[in-house]
């Protein structure tokens, strides 16, 4: 990539960093708590309108784009915001997340029939090394449920991958609007089972200002920039060019977390975190071919990078899908 679609990329990995602590701030607002799935339809009302009167559905099925808004926009956010609302720490939430991409080779493994690469295999067994010792790290300061919500955030962020991935939409960002149509409604109410209509309807009576900016951050500069910018870079440049900067997102959140509200991580967390970053890394850095694999290349349309070798195995295939909102055409991130 050229230097400014490559400072782009960066300001996503920015955005979408910065958002776990709008998330965090948004969340406990004023010592106030916001019920977390509540505060997820609210960040969805806004992704959806009024943009959804002027972007025009994708060229997919109805099932399709309700696929992505369950597991993608619903699970994932609805998982997540609800683990940090039990105690889950910003920066830490935005490095296990970062789980997804490994999540992705497996499920697409499993449903799509993406036979995965040594190196990615690789990778999974190094970003699940690194899991484990963030959990053993974990579970010796603070209960370790939240923990594992995010990684069932995840997985469910992985699940929407397959889906959008599968459904090959053309517009990534019609396909954040549209399936976003999805989450507003089911969370609002699952809110009022969980939390009471007393809570939501406080909630919603005594809106706080850093509540409503951190609803209009995670939906504006998130979901709609971030990922605006994020599917315009995927459309002129390999997926192997722009998914590794998903890299930067747990630098970003972590450092973030520890100026903005004190969070340092504890040595384990940030062993296994970089086993976890190792992981992924293995997974989704390609390997430059050689001159020979580049003259015995073939082009396979639709995989991402677009390149496979004679020599290579079809696990090549795997290159743009793991890792990637990219892949699915929408974090968050969060």
């Amino acid at each position: 990539m050229n230097l400014r679609h490559s400072l782009l990329a960066a300001l996503v990995a920015v955005l979408w960093g910065l958002n776990f602590v709008a998330i965090d701030f948004g969340l406990h607002a004023n010592g106030r708590e916001v019920p977390p799935l509540l505060f997820v339809a609210m960040r969805f009302v806004l992704v959806v309108f009024p943009w959804i009167f002027f972007i025009r559905k994708p060229d997919i099925s109805w099932k399709a784009i309700i696929g992505v808004g369950l597991f993608m926009s619903a699970g994932q956010f609805g998982l997540l915001y609800l683990a940090m609302a039990l105690g889950m720490p910003a920066g830490l939430a935005s490095l296990v997340l970062q789980a997804q991409v490994l999540l992705t080779v497996l499920l697409a493994a499993g449903f799509l029939g993406e036979r995965p690469s040594r190196r990615q295999l690789a990778g999974v067994v190094l970003g699940v090394a690194g899991l484990a010792v963030v959990a053993v790290g974990r579970s010796a300061v603070a209960p370790l449920l939240p923990l594992i919500i995010v990684l069932g955030a995840a997985l469910s962020w992985a699940a929407g991958n397959v889906i959008a991935r599968q459904a090959k939409a053309a517009s990534g960002l019609g396909l954040v609007v549209w399936s976003g149509a999805v989450v507003p409604l089911p969370l609002a109410a699952l809110s009022l089972l969980v939390d009471g209509p007393d809570a939501v309807l406080g909630t919603l009576a005594d809106l706080q200002p850093a509540t409503i900016l951190s609803a209009l951050y995670t939906a504006i500069f998130a979901s709609l920039v971030g990922y605006g910018i994020w599917n315009r870079l995927l459309a002129s440049y390999p997926s192997s060019a722009v998914v590794p900067f998903t890299l930067l997102v747990p630098v970003v959140g972590m450092s973030a977390a520890w100026l903005a509200l004190g969070e340092v991580p504890t040595p384990a967390e940030l062993a296994g975190g970089l086993l976890l970053l190792g992981g992924v890394a293995t997974a989704v850095l390609t390997v430059r071919a050689t001159p020979r694999q580049r003259r015995d290349a073939v082009l396979v349309p639709g995989l991402g990078a677009g390149l496979r070798t004679a020599d290579s195995d079809d696990g090549g295939r795997l290159a743009a899908v793991a890792g990637s909102r990219a892949g699915a055409r929408e974090p968050d991130a969060p």
